[in-house]
């Protein structure tokens, strides 16, 4: 196997997260086409070829189509642009890396050496889900020969739909993130923002709290909120504008450092919900590598992974209590903190997931795809309408 050829639901240049990690250091080892979803052009179909980094080209879509993402109205105009993509990059034996499910009937025209899954979400937990979401999970769980989820709940929802899952939490680059430890790095636009300065970054979706953070900043008027990253799938027009909260949005990866510097907590203001029942995030281990202390609402994985080092409350008032103790804490109490966030870093870098995930696929490799996936490359399957045995992965076309 020379390549993999890797399906994700979320675009290379978007915030900067596990695909880009795990991929970017899979492509020391084999050649990584990574596919986008479709992006909504009324001109003909065509594709774009970018060559992100050393050993990473992205596959990115144009159609006419104006359905989303991987919708069933898409496959007629990207299956022959993916098969001439592939014919161009010369892409003989190859692997095929699903971050979303969507992109599943895409296989019903590849012949790949092995299929992997990474689950890094729950995304039928997500607002708005596609309804055959659900299915085709099911059945790429039901063929894929290597599964890894993100956190310790996915693990725990998904080890019993396949006999090869592998836990793997989402990690961290120390030396990036270390950055964050000296005041003299932050940013001057949030240094000059009166103290105390309490941040978050990343998607603000369903998943944020946006109740608790104006609450809490009514509670501490003399707070400054420091709300960084792209505001998706929620109507910019609810987010809580008070003087205190800044929201800042996104900013590329190199800047992350910075930002963490300028701020005296990190929060993780999460929403409780069906949403954030299952989510591991990849911000917390950042967070802490930046020796910031961090207050966190009770997610599950966030507790069982952190919860030496990472202050948690569910309630208004108790959040801000607790940010208030972590930024009254003194040189002992910050030190015996940031030596525990510390060792917990360092036992979680992206190189060894990347690693681990390596040798999982390499032990796959010799065993050859499931049996179940053999029916899918017959001629029955190669027609515009997919016949029963391909049904596990179109089930519930959305026409």
């Amino acid at each position: 196997m020379k390549t993999l050829v890797v399906f994700s639901h979320l675009r290379w240049d978007f915030v900067y997260q596990r695909p880009q990690h795990v991929v970017s250091r899979l492509a020391k080892r084999w050649h990584v086409v990574f596919v986008e979803e479709p992006v909504h052009d009324p001109g003909p179909s065509r594709v774009e070829t970018l060559p992100v980094e050393s050993g990473v080209t992205v596959l990115r879509f144009h159609t006419p189509v104006t359905a989303p993402g991987f919708h069933d109205d898409q496959l007629a105009e990207l299956r022959p642009l993916l098969a001439n993509a592939l014919r161009t990059l010369g892409v003989g034996d190859y692997g095929v890396w699903f971050y979303t499910p969507m992109a599943l009937p895409l296989l019903t025209e590849l012949k790949p050496s092995l299929i992997v899954y990474d689950c890094m979400d729950e995304l039928a937990a997500f607002r708005n889900p596609p309804r055959q979401l659900l299915q085709r999970e099911s059945a790429l769980l039901r063929i894929a020969n290597v599964v890894f989820t993100g956190g310790p709940s996915l693990y725990r929802s998904k080890r019993g739909a396949n006999d090869n899952v592998h836990c793997i939490p989402s990690a961290v680059d120390a030396a990036h993130f270390a950055r964050g430890r000296d005041a003299r790095e932050a940013s001057p636009e949030l240094a000059a923002l009166p103290s105390p300065r309490l941040g978050f970054y990343g998607v603000v979706d369903e998943r944020f709290d946006i109740d608790l953070l104006a609450r809490c900043a009514d509670l501490r008027p003399a707070w400054h909120f420091c709300i960084v990253g792209p505001v998706v799938k929620i109507d910019p027009a609810l987010l809580p504008q008070r003087p205190n909260i800044q929201y800042q949005g996104q900013r590329p990866y190199r800047d992350l450092p910075a930002i963490l510097a300028a701020w005296e907590v990190a929060l993780l203001p999460f929403a409780r919900n069906e949403s954030t029942r299952f989510i591991s995030p990849t911000k917390t281990l950042e967070y802490l590598a930046a020796d910031k202390p961090v207050v966190s609402t009770p997610i599950a994985d966030v507790v069982e992974l952190y919860g030496t080092v990472v202050r948690t409350a569910s309630e208004a008032e108790e959040f801000v209590g607790q940010c208030e103790a972590a930024m009254d804490e003194d040189r002992e109490a910050r030190g015996r903190r940031t030596d525990a966030a510390r060792a917990i870093v360092a036992a979680a870098s992206w190189d060894a997931a990347a690693a681990r995930m390596e040798r999982e696929i390499e032990r796959a490799l010799p065993k050859g795809l499931r049996p179940d996936v053999d029916m899918l490359f017959g001629e029955a399957v190669k027609t515009e309408r997919e016949p029963a045995v391909a049904q596990c992965l179109v089930a519930g076309a959305g026409r």
